[in-house]
């Protein structure tokens, strides 16, 4: 059967095609052009999408003698995940846009490209399972727990999940990049991309604003009584739970607890300030089972890089969960994704809209 191999020049993906063969897909391998880099303020040979990422795709490709494309999808990637990043900091939210980017790009625009090439299936490098248990199709997590990527993937859905192919899913990175020095691919050494290609520099506030061609408004940091203890460089700049960069002076450390649009302000507290014990999500999906039966006992993770904790969840309406997590968890933020898990198992997820005490 037909398969299209989303290839991005790094390791992961390319041995994904390979274990493709191996298992008897015809496979087709594709790299999706998601920005130019200069519109972004990056060098032409660095970043995601670079000349350099381009020719490890086609080299990988040559040596696995397969097809390969290159798809233009500068602009849905622009409309749909860059602009939706800066409105989001504009809104005073931190967003994810790497979900987003799975969301609209690759199980989105790729899987409709899959279609025109007469692909059933898309495979793609993350460090997740898909397994069918009766008529339903299940998200798992990596058998590597450093490299588990299936929070990124908590969005996909039946139908999605039935078409997509996670060849590294029961693999560690070691034993895939072992994988590719034995098939002799060059980018068997290659470094991982990190998590938002678009700001290489880990700077958003600075990426945000060559971007948008706007300065953000200065304002005041605030304290948990209103007092005024100095000025911040603009709410853009700033995430519930940052310490650094704040240039405040005080008796303890201070982080940010809040970011309050309507006076421009950033709400600085002590460490003890940034634990909520229950969060709101809307634009929620749900992977297994098409509903919640009241109160679900899961373990549910509201960053990518963190563990997930016991909690109780229950639906709150068509679009909205309601997360109460057994402990207090430090620093749940507006515009980032709680997934919730059953074992390995995810059982769906949405976006934080509010953490409540």
């Amino acid at each position: 059967e037909r398969a299209l191999a989303a290839m991005s020049g790094g390791v992961d993906s390319s041995v994904a095609a390979y274990l493709l063969l191996q298992s008897g897909y015809d496979v087709t391998g594709a790299m999706m052009k998601l920005f130019e880099n200069e519109d972004v303020g990056e060098d032409i040979m660095s970043a995601c999408c670079s000349l350099a990422d381009k020719g490890d795709a086609e080299s990988a490709a040559e040596a696995l003698d397969i097809p390969f494309y290159v798809f233009n999808c500068s602009e849905q990637f622009r409309l749909g995940v860059i602009d939706a990043f800066a409105a989001e900091y504009a809104r005073g939210r931190t967003p994810n846009p790497c979900v987003e980017c799975n969301r609209l790009l690759k199980f989105g625009e790729l899987l409709r490209r899959a279609d025109s090439l007469g692909c059933r299936y898309l495979a793609t490098g993350h460090y997740a399972r898909v397994e069918r248990c009766g008529e339903r199709y299940l998200l798992k997590k990596g058998a590597d727990a450093a490299k588990d990527q299936s929070y990124a993937l908590f969005f996909l859905s039946q139908e999605q999940l039935a078409r997509a192919l996670f060849p590294l899913g029961g693999l560690t990175k070691a034993e895939t990049r072992e994988i590719a020095r034995s098939r002799g691919l060059a980018n068997a050494s290659k470094r991982d991309s990190q998590d938002v290609c678009f700001v290489t520099d880990g700077d958003y506030g600075g990426f945000l604003e060559r971007y948008t061609g706007k300065a953000p408004e200065p304002g005041d940091f605030v304290g948990e009584r209103g007092d005024v203890l100095g000025r911040h460089a603009g709410i853009t700049r700033y995430t519930v739970g940052q310490r650094r960069g704040l240039g405040v002076s005080s008796p303890g450390r201070l982080y940010v607890k809040e970011l309050d649009l309507r006076r421009n302000a950033v709400v600085l507290g002590d460490n003890a300030s940034l634990y909520k014990k229950s969060l709101t999500a809307r634009r929620i999906n749900l992977i297994a089972a098409d509903d919640l039966a009241g109160e679900t006992r899961v373990a549910a993770k509201i960053r990518y890089g963190m563990r997930e904790a016991p909690a109780t969840v229950r639906r709150t309406g068509e679009d909205e969960l309601q997360v109460v997590f057994d402990e207090p968890q430090r620093a749940i933020t507006k515009g980032q994704y709680a997934v919730l898990y059953d074992g390995d198992c995810v059982v769906g997820g949405g976006t934080i809209e509010l953490a409540e005490d």
